[in-house]
């Protein structure tokens, strides 16, 4: 570990972001996107710069330049909890949830980056690490792919080694049982397969294909109903069948968040996601919350951000390697994560997240400043 002798004091901020096209069609049970954008925030102290990002609109990074850059610039880069909830108390009166969640996980990761760098630590070691790698699940399956995209991409991720996949559902519900019948049909009898309707379903009509889906091998059932129904999601929970696990928590943006939908008795995996829920900071306390319910965490997309918190966490459930992230961090960042097999190692010879912004590669896809 290096030895802090100089002045730790962080010195600037740059905020940036970059809006990369979708490589096909993307749609959920109730959305359609096309593009994909990416918040950046580089600190500097101490002779070393640390990045975080969110996935996040262009507002997040105004945000991040008219009301966070000033409050951090001039902090001690090792004072995290302090920068946390000096930035928390700042954009009180802007609403703690949305943009503003967001804008503070990008820094806030930025800072938990930067502290390990100047430390010559990998994040996990700073952290204390739990574990040696991370599971994963490929995660894709739009409902805008055809029959042929959707066998190829979950068929492929079953074929390299990774034992669980999933797949988007809800838009069109009656063609849903199919659609994971002809998954189940290229994938091995062990594969796990994921579903999720983004909330697409009311409750008596997610019971009725949990049903269904059962008879497929379906392991894990995301959003049924909105994860704003805690009712909803606690009635499922319940008549669910026995080995399907309901997940849900990816809009969470605050530990309040979190708390409620443990106390309703809502799911049986909490996802969680650094980039929404104020950071590094914010995901390991909500993890924190989520133990104390005797409740496994996943985390919700961003897999090379979260490759080193996760490594951290001690009850742990895969987390998703999704399609559009992965294939974004990977144009954008060295280092970024990568499958091995079942898993995402961490390289321990690269301080911080262990990433390095690929500037010339992004600058096409810039779109702020």
């Amino acid at each position: 570990m290096a030895r802090l002798t100089g002045d730790t004091t962080i010195s600037q901020l740059n905020v940036s972001a970059y809006t990369i096209p979708t490589d096909s069609p993307e749609s959920d049970g109730t959305l359609q996107w096309d593009a994909t954008t990416l918040v950046l925030v580089e600190l500097t102290a101490g002779g070393e710069t640390g990045i975080g990002y969110s996935y996040a609109d262009v507002a997040t990074a105004t945000l991040i330049n008219d009301k966070l850059a000033g409050l951090i610039t001039g902090r001690d880069a090792l004072d995290i909890p302090g920068a946390w909830e000096s930035m928390r108390h700042a954009t009180r009166n802007l609403g703690g949830p949305g943009i503003t969640a967001m804008a503070i996980s990008a820094v806030d990761s930025a800072l938990w980056d930067l502290k390990a760098r100047m430390l010559g630590l990998p994040l996990c070691k700073l952290l204390g690490q739990a574990r040696d790698a991370v599971p994963i699940y490929g995660s894709g399956g739009f409902t805008s792919y055809s029959t042929e995209q959707l066998q190829r991409q979950l068929g492929d991720w079953a074929s390299e080694g990774i034992p669980r996949v999933k797949m988007k559902i809800g838009r069109e519900p009656e063609r849903d049982v199919e659609r994971v019948r002809v998954v189940r049909e290229v994938v091995p009898p062990e594969t796990q397969i994921y579903v999720d309707a983004n909330g697409a379903y009311t409750a008596k009509q997610a019971l009725d294909q949990a049903e269904a889906f059962r008879d497929l091998g379906v392991f894990w059932f995301e959003e049924p109903v909105s994860s704003d129904d805690l009712a909803g999601l606690h009635l499922i929970r319940r008549r669910a069948p026995a080995g399907m696990n309901i997940a849900a928590g990816e809009y969470g943006y605050d530990l309040w968040y979190f708390r409620r939908m443990l106390q309703a008795e809502a799911v049986d995996v909490m996802q969680i996601d650094a980039t929404r829920a104020a950071g590094i900071t914010g995901f390991l306390r909500s993890a924190a919350i989520a133990e104390g319910f005797f409740t496994p965490v996943s985390a919700h997309c961003a897999p090379s951000l979260h490759l080193h918190p996760c490594l951290a966490v001690a009850h742990l459930f895969p987390i998703e390697y999704f399609h559009d992230h992965v294939r974004i961090e990977h144009m954008l960042f060295d280092g970024a994560a990568t499958a091995d097999g079942p898993v995402i190692r961490p390289d321990l010879s690269r301080p911080g997240l262990g990433l390095e912004f690929k500037q010339a590669d992004a600058e096409r896809y810039k779109v702020y400043p």
